[in-house]
């Protein structure tokens, strides 16, 4: 696979802020909920919903649960399911990942995953971050077919970890494309861009949200009336740093 022009996905945590990353120039997006815990899969009703009103590919996150990335036969079902959801619905791709108990890619689960797929695109996530060898992980998402990968480089964000990308983005060798992600702000993207030498890019570009419920109810943790949505100034930011550098 080629270098072409940068890219921006956005990872959406409802049909919002999916709307808001198409509005702001994204890409991309990736649908999801629970991007405090990671990001998981999102309902079928976003999904849908998303599908109808987005004009740029709509990619969907297969993650049943927060936590580690192995998985017992109900949750990989529940994975299966989703995946053929997607395919009915019409998604362009969805994002997938597994590992074994020793941290390495758990192939027969991703197999299965991308077979589920069927002609749908492949991107593999972050559980190649928790891997035990990333280099490992990347042969492995190649061998699989998976169209990308998503990397912080195993680092808590992307900057730190761009030396890393950049070992997996020259290994990729063209066969497959590197996505930096995590941590991933308009004011350090062109330095991302320059240490990883990745052309995708993943981000969440979201601020807080403030709700107009004049009734609150304090000192209920999870049910704050506040809650995050993409803004789409962020992601036109984003854009255009991308775009500049």
């Amino acid at each position: 696979m080629s270098a072409g022009a940068p890219l921006l996905e956005i990872a959406a945590n409802s049909l919002a802020s999916a709307l808001a990353a198409q509005a702001g120039g994204a890409d991309r997006v990736e649908l999801c909920e629970n991007l405090g815990e990671g990001g998981c899969t999102p309902s079928w009703g976003t999904i849908a919903a998303a599908r109808e009103r987005l004009g740029i590919p709509l990619y969907v996150l297969v993650r049943p649960r927060a936590g580690d990335f192995l998985y017992d036969e109900d949750e990989r079902e529940a994975m299966r399911r989703d995946i053929e959801a997607c395919v009915r619905i019409g998604c362009d791709g969805v994002v997938i990942g597994a590992l074994d108990a020793d941290g390495d890619v758990d192939m027969a689960t991703c197999r299965e995953l991308v077979a589920a797929a069927g002609p749908l695109g492949v991107t593999f996530h972050r559980a190649l971050d928790a891997s035990r060898d990333p280099v490992a992980a990347l042969e492995a998402a190649i061998a699989l077919g998976c169209e990308r990968v998503l990397t912080s480089g195993a680092q808590a964000n992307a900057l730190d970890g761009a030396a890393t990308i950049a070992t997996l983005v020259e290994r990729a060798a063209g066969r497959i494309r590197v996505m930096a992600g995590a941590g991933v702000e308009a004011a350090t993207l062109p330095l991302l861009r320059q240490r990883s030498g990745a052309d995708e890019f993943h981000a969440s570009a979201r601020a807080r949200l403030a709700s107009p419920m004049r009734h609150r109810v304090p000192g209920l943790p999870g049910l704050e009336p506040e809650r995050w949505q993409t803004d789409p100034a962020r992601v036109a930011a984003l854009c255009a740093a991308l775009r500049d550098d």
